[in-house]
């Protein structure tokens, strides 16, 4: 059994170009997926959040639209029902070793733009689990966390690395559109990542050695699987 850290955003909304608040957080399918998996394999999950608030999940996550169907979303909300306790019982981030841990695993939903991306200590974490080889797997708008990792040099810990995240494409068809207040995919190009796309809505996941990335919500079982392969390879 390994242990996993699990990095979710804290915040509830993220503000948009035309300067309104939009609400969100985590996506349901995402955290869901992961976890459930993840200790399906007989993993241990830490959760933790920035001031380790409760993360609040994304509304539209839950919807029978957002979700998939009625029964997809009854089945999220159960997961999370379930769950509810370990999520109450989020971790401070700045409390967290990193180094007592096998694979840092961060679902995405808006939220990461808010508070993870520009996190001191998110990027500290990553930055210490990255040069100690540890797994480290973001997925949807999860990579939005690597963005963080930069030293004072200026330095990104994931320059040149390959990687995949919710595309520009993706997010303005289906995602926040023109009033997107910054695109991840284009940021983290712009900040030296190299990164890899596939088709739109599609499962897609990219390893680049301790680094497993996936696409977008379709993904999470990829990238759940693709961390239990890591970890038993270990």
């Amino acid at each position: 059994m390994s242990d996993i850290l699990m990095i979710v955003t804290g915040a509830t909304s993220l503000t948009l170009s035309d300067g309104a608040e939009h609400p969100t957080g985590f996506w349901a399918e995402e955290l869901v997926v992961a976890h459930r998996e993840l200790r399906a394999a007989g993993h241990s999950i830490t959760i933790a959040t920035p001031g380790g608030v409760t993360p609040t999940v994304d509304a539209g996550s839950l919807s029978d639209a957002g979700a998939g169907g009625a029964g997809k979303a009854a089945e999220l909300r159960g997961y999370l029902d379930e769950i509810a306790p370990a999520l109450a019982a989020s971790v401070p981030l700045d409390t967290i070793d990193v180094s007592a841990f096998d694979a840092v695993v961060l679902p995405g939903g808006h939220g990461p733009m808010t508070d993870l991306a520009f996190d001191a200590t998110t990027g500290r974490l990553l930055t210490e689990a990255n040069a100690a080889g540890t797994i480290i797997a973001p997925f949807c708008h999860g990579p939005a966390a690597l963005l963080s990792a930069v030293g004072a040099d200026g330095a990104f810990a994931f320059d040149g690395r390959r990687l995949t995240v919710f595309t520009d494409h993706e997010e303005l068809t289906g995602g926040t559109g023109e009033k997107t207040p910054w695109f991840v995919e284009t940021r983290l190009r712009e900040a030296g990542a190299i990164v890899e796309t596939g088709a739109d809505w599609s499962s897609h996941v990219v390893v680049d050695g301790n680094l497993i990335s996936g696409q977008n919500p379709q993904s999470s079982a990829a990238v759940a699987a693709a961390v239990v392969e890591a970890l038993a390879a270990r």
